[in-house]
């Protein structure tokens, strides 16, 4: 019983924290929004994104077998899917399918 009380308070935690984070901006930046939000607005998802693919593709070994090429062929997938589509979920869907199974193939 203590485990699903303390399960529910961190769930409670959790999204309290969330939504607050949610409508924060828009209690402090009612009236304008200033110029360096909009800024960050801009830049910030392009570097999120190289650094999610920096960190995913740290611990590849191109001196083993198969040499990246997983990782690299998953890669060039997501990007194409992304141009071609213009959809994040079929890009992130098709890209984690093709790695998947070209381990399988390759590895």
């Amino acid at each position: 019983m203590i485990h699903d009380t303390h399960a529910a308070i961190l769930v409670l935690a959790m999204a309290t924290t969330t939504w607050l984070l949610r409508f924060l901006p828009f209690l402090v930046f009612r009236k304008r929004v200033p110029r360096y939000v909009l800024y960050l607005g801009m830049v910030l998802p392009a570097a999120i994104i190289g650094m999610l693919v920096v960190y995913c593709l740290k611990d590849v070994s191109l001196a083993t077998v198969p040499h990246g090429l997983p990782e690299l062929i998953a890669a060039a997938a997501t990007v194409a899917l992304q141009c071609w589509r213009r959809n994040s979920l079929v890009s992130i869907l098709g890209g984690t399918a093709a790695y998947m199974v070209l381990v399988h193939i390759l590895g």
